[in-house]
């Protein structure tokens, strides 16, 4: 494939066709969930570290939630330790849980801070038991569904009950990066295991934040033609619910762009993290790169 060559002219009609977008997310806070091929392979990692440096630069307040499930299930393998999941959960007994933090908070975490920093984006690790951020309770599993399960028991696996957006604003003014493991805290002080784009979702509600983009090894919600569908409304997720369009692991993805939506944030993006340079292509062109879901 033959390397695309850009002119003097194209470059300078990219960083002009940037400007508005620049001066339109000058300020706001933009909540990135990073997971998937992005948070693996050596060129999207560094690609994703100057995307943040930049959009700090230009003024943007980035917070960032991580995922690390795959991680997660490494480590649990090498100390033999088994993981069993239920619809799509990873059942989290107390000898998980302290892997789940071990590879999350310790590790994953660190590694991530530590990358963004390099990059000049002035990052700070934190996890849910960090100045009480998350909030949350036992997730248990109800209702009549495939997914219910009155009687299986997910361990350590929460939900979202609050998030205390103090310690966030006090980093985000003073242009730090918040980079947030998902896990969170009961009201004893006990760590949860939470997925990550529910607690991406909670933190862009809670923050108010201009945009929530969700990081996938996919290009966006496809339709059942497989293109691309650029722009959805919020009343127009359930019939593609409904009709079986939106299925598997991206009906989670999507309820949490609605929780993010119902809390007051402007739009939520479902992005390709394969893609290089994914955040700066989504925020700053005129196209875009995936799917956005309108309020």
């Amino acid at each position: 494939m033959n390397d695309i060559i850009f002119t003097h002219a194209d470059t300078a009609r990219i960083l002009l066709e940037s400007l508005p977008y620049i001066r339109r997310f000058s300020g706001e806070v933009v909540v990135i969930k990073y997971g998937g091929h992005a948070m693996i392979d050596e060129a999207l990692k560094n690609s994703f570290a100057l995307n943040v440096a930049l959009l700090r630069y230009v003024g943007v307040r980035p917070i960032i939630v991580h995922g690390g499930g795959p991680q997660i299930g490494s480590m649990l393998q090498k100390l033999d330790i088994k993981s069993a999941f239920y619809a799509g959960l990873r059942i989290t007994d107390e000898p998980t849980m302290e892997v789940v933090e071990m590879v999350l908070v310790g590790k994953l975490n660190k590694e991530i801070v530590g990358r963004l920093n390099m990059a000049g984006a002035r990052a700070v690790g934190l996890c849910g038991r960090d100045g009480c951020l998350v909030r949350a309770r036992k997730l248990e599993l109800t209702g009549s569904g495939k997914d219910s399960a009155p009687g299986v028991d997910l361990g350590r696996v929460g939900e979202v009950t609050s998030v205390d957006t103090e310690l966030l604003n006090l980093m985000s003014q003073a242009d730090y990066v918040p980079v947030i493991a998902p896990t969170g805290m009961d009201e004893v002080g006990g760590a949860f295991n939470i997925n990550a784009d529910d607690v991406a979702a909670a933190v862009a509600a809670a923050m108010r934040a201009k945009r929530l983009l969700l990081l996938t090894d996919v290009p966006g919600l496809l339709d059942k033609n497989g293109l691309l569908i650029r722009s959805l409304p919020a009343r127009g997720v359930q019939p593609l619910l409904d009709d079986g369009t939106i299925s598997g692991g991206m009906i989670p993805k999507v309820k949490s762009c609605l929780t993010a939506l119902d809390g007051g944030v402007e739009k939520a993006m479902i992005i390709d993290g394969r893609t290089e340079n994914c955040l700066l292509l989504e925020l700053f062109t005129d196209a875009g790169i995936g799917s956005e879901i309108v309020a």
